[in-house]
């Protein structure tokens, strides 16, 4: 594994483009190269991630599993118990009620939301067009202190509560390195309706010649974030089929 500082990270073999004729593609295009190449990235089948978190002074180790095939996988441990989150088979959603400590399947707008956003993987960026999304270019902006070209992607529509919502994220793209230093969405419900979530990208580092921030913080813009730690990527790991059913 390498830890090599973001400046310097994609100078080597990067495409480099006049700012007045840059373009969707030619930002994807490079982002594509510096993470790894396309030919690399269509050989990734699921990838495995260890990974810590800090709650109340205390750090809680995560295994996050992502596979080609939409299922998905959060498993945290905590003072001798186990907890499920966002695990889902293909069909089912479902978790661990941390009340009763009970596996829970989802509702209903819940799993069908994540069905229609399954063939995502290894990330929206590098399937967005064979999935039917847009992307477009939404001028400039700053974010972390990084001059950044903005995208905004129009994906399938939500339900929420029971009515389709448009699904638009933006990202921004670091204009040295074409890597995403932020992803932006409108939340639609719950308490902090009408906020913007934010998922800040940081710490790049190498596994096996492609490319993962190993720090992601998430949070609502103008208040404080929780970040993700990743510790380690295994790409293409073992996993059994059981991790992710729904206990019956």
């Amino acid at each position: 594994m390498k830890k090599i500082a973001i400046a310097l990270l994609f100078m080597s073999g990067m495409f480099v483009a006049n700012a007045q004729d840059m373009d969707v593609e030619t930002i994807i295009k490079n982002y594509t190269e510096n993470i790894g190449g396309e030919e690399a990235w269509s050989a990734v089948v699921g990838v495995e991630m260890e990974a810590k978190i800090s709650m109340q002074g205390m750090e809680i180790p995560l295994t996050m599993t992502q596979l080609k095939d939409g299922r998905t996988a959060t498993v945290a441990s905590f003072q001798g118990m186990t907890f499920y989150q966002g695990m889902f088979d293909g069909e089912v959603l479902w978790g661990t009620n941390q009340m009763t400590m009970e596996a829970e399947k989802s509702e209903s707008e819940d799993t069908e939301n994540l069905k229609r956003n399954v063939g995502e993987f290894p990330g929206d960026l590098l399937t967005y067009d064979e999935l039917g999304y847009t992307c477009e270019m939404d001028g400039e902006d700053t974010k972390e202190g990084v001059e950044c070209y903005k995208l905004k992607m129009t994906k399938k529509n939500q339900i929420i509560d029971g009515e389709e919502v448009e699904q638009v994220i933006y990202y921004f793209m670091d204009k040295e390195s074409f890597i995403p230093i932020m992803q932006e969405q409108e939340i639609h419900a719950g308490p902090m309706k009408g906020n913007v979530s934010q998922t800040v990208f940081s710490d790049y580092q190498e596994v096996d010649g492609l490319y993962f921030p190993f720090s992601l913080t998430q949070q609502v813009e103008g208040m404080g974030g929780q970040e993700i730690v990743i510790e380690s990527v295994v790409i293409n790991p073992e996993v059994e089929d059981e991790l992710f059913n729904f206990p019956e």
